[in-house]
């Protein structure tokens, strides 16, 4: 039997290649939604570690 991880990988990318093919609207929107995620999770770390910087105090 293959590895299941390149075969979950393997469909993983068939699907997202499928999205984009039959419908390039919505994949955009995926993405940005995406980024969206990363970029609040990021701020979000930045601001723990600012507190954390700052002895854990409030402002």
């Amino acid at each position: 039997m293959k590895d299941p991880k390149k075969i979950v990988l393997f469909l993983l990318v068939v699907f997202v290649l499928y999205v984009i093919i039959t419908d390039p609207e919505q994949a955009a929107d995926y993405v940005q939604v995406g980024f969206e995620g990363i970029s609040d999770g990021a701020k979000a770390i930045g601001d723990f570690m600012t507190w954390v910087a700052n002895g854990g105090k409030d402002d």
